[in-house]
């Protein structure tokens, strides 16, 4: 089975550029997707989701990421999915078990896209047919899951054109889209779609965390007076009532276009809250991370992660028990390589950054998935295939 993920790396294609602009001609041929999205199960089983140029796949590892079951589809039929730099099929696994997984795709030439979901009950076998998330067919893309570590009630949030349509129509400017959300209705639909808040940077991922029990925190790029694209946390108040905006940093990076490059967010278990992010601003370029002592106080001042000269990008935050880990990619003029810090007092210190990956070719972003009080990274490579790396055996 590993020579399945190094065939199918092989055929497929990934951008490398730091930050890519929104481009409103589709090319001629849309490109194939690279991702490989982990989640491991109450059982210790690593679950990933791939994705080709139209279908989605899921395959599973019960011996950390040496072998993988054969690959079980959750598109039965051939789909427009959404190639965007920021764009990834994503898989959540419930308190029981069972999987959820959610992509999008592009329903036109002016990238509107639609969110979908399927569910599976029996460890893997089989997926329901593909749903979509909200029954509103104006656009959604990057849409993300998490799961209620209280509750193990599953949280949807994404980027929601349904007002900028409105506005529209009424004549109306509507820059951006809306960041909107749903809870999972037992599991079979996604509960009545909400709007957290209208404005967002429409082409970027999101990142969510949990503050407490019903109490998402979802990071975003947001769009601030004079089209400055910064970033911003919304934390809830209770499961169905977001509370206010949180700027992250003053970047004041001004851009009339979209960065393709989103943020990440970790909550520490004595409440920081921990953010990482891209910015092309004047005042600062790169890769930056900052955090805060709890949702209610301002963060603190950026710190720098890498030269801009390497080309720093696609960051990625975990918290585990006391451990918060931090990776990122970088190219050294030859190759990409991944950058990773840990810190064991919430922040405050980190180690050296060091490099615990390469790769000469493309490559997908790095990520960290955690089980067992163990954290690794998860990594696909064009050359080398799938990679787990644990974490704690680095130097």
């Amino acid at each position: 089975m590993r020579l399945f993920f190094t065939l199918l790396a092989t055929l497929m294609l990934a951008g490398t550029a730091a930050a890519q602009h929104h481009n409103h001609g589709k090319p001629s041929a849309a490109p194939e997707a690279f991702t490989a999205t982990p989640a491991f199960g109450p059982d210790g089983t690593l679950w990933l989701v791939r994705a080709t140029a139209d279908k989605i796949v899921v395959v599973k590892s019960t011996d950390l990421g040496k072998t993988f079951s054969e690959p079980v589809a959750v598109t039965p039929e051939p789909m427009n999915l959404d190639w965007g730099p920021d764009a990834r099929a994503r898989i959540a696994v419930d308190p029981k078990g069972g999987l959820i997984v959610t992509f999008a795709i592009f329903q036109d030439k002016n990238f509107n896209g639609r969110a979908f979901f399927a569910r599976s009950k029996d460890n893997g076998a089989s997926f329901t047919p593909p749903r979509p998330i909200t029954a509103d067919k104006t656009s959604q893309r990057f849409e993300t899951v998490a799961v209620d570590p209280s509750s193990g009630r599953v949280f949807a949030t994404w980027l929601d054109k349904r007002n900028g349509a409105k506005a529209r129509a009424s004549g109306r400017a509507y820059p951006g889209a809306a960041l909107a959300y749903a809870w999972e209705d037992g599991d079979a639909s996604f509960g009545k779609t909400e709007i957290a808040l209208d404005n967002t940077c429409e082409c970027c991922r999101l990142g969510v965390a949990f503050a407490g029990p019903g109490r998402p925190a979802i990071v975003f790029r947001n769009i601030f007076p004079g089209s400055v694209r910064d970033h911003a946390v919304v934390t809830f108040k209770d499961a169905t009532t977001p509370g206010p905006l949180r700027r992250v940093s003053a970047d004041d990076w001004k851009i009339e276009a979209c960065p393709h490059h989103g943020p990440t967010i970790a909550i520490a278990p004595d409440g920081s809250y921990h953010v990482a992010w891209f910015t092309d601003a004047p005042s600062r370029k790169g890769l930056f991370y900052a955090r805060a002592d709890n949702g209610n106080v301002p963060f603190g001042a950026p710190r720098a992660l890498s030269s801009p000269n390497r080309q720093p990008a696609r960051p990625y935050l975990l918290s585990d028990g006391q451990a918060l880990h931090l990776v990122w990619k970088e190219f050294d003029g030859t190759k990409s390589v991944v950058r990773w810090q840990v810190s064991r007092d919430s922040g405050r210190q980190w180690t050296e950054a060091r490099t615990i990956a390469e790769t000469s070719d493309a490559s997908d972003h790095p990520l960290l998935v955690a089980y067992g009080g163990h954290a690794y990274l998860s990594w696909l490579t064009k050359i080398e295939g799938y990679r787990l790396i644990p974490l704690e055996n680095q130097p």
